[in-house]
């Protein structure tokens, strides 16, 4: 895997940046609306309402070995920490399942939006 220089100065200014501000100055989350749910989640086609009634979305990430999700999971985490929004998720080998949900707001907010899309930018960085 290769990072690009935009990708290595964006998680160096994420990261410095957000040392300025704690998880409890930040606002909390607004659920999405009705009205703003379609155009939000066609800008992330790959992922899928959760079924069963829960307001989350979810999306499976198939690598080409486990040193690849690793290494995914290990750059996401570093984000969602820098966010104070944690996926929930599970690895086996070389696939990655995540489930997004704004506990704070009891569904989807633009928190699961932005780590989604976050998500599936660095997915698109690796070599499969």
């Amino acid at each position: 895997m290769t990072f690009s220089k935009a990708s290595a100065i964006i998680l160096v200014l994420i990261i410095c940046l957000s040392s300025f501000i704690t998880a409890s100055e930040m606002a909390v989350p607004v659920k999405l609306t009705a009205e703003e749910r379609p155009a939000l989640l066609a800008t992330i086609p790959q992922w899928a309402m959760v079924e069963g009634g829960r307001d989350a979305i979810k999306r499976t990430y198939l690598f080409a070995d486990f040193n690849q999700a690793f290494s995914f999971m290990t750059r996401v985490a570093l984000v969602a920490e820098q966010m104070a929004h944690h996926p929930e998720w599970f690895n086996v080998y070389n696939r990655v399942e995540i489930t997004l949900a704004t506990h704070d707001c009891n569904g989807l907010s633009m928190n699961d939006i932005n780590l989604a899309k976050t998500m599936d930018t660095f997915f698109g960085q690796y070599k499969l």
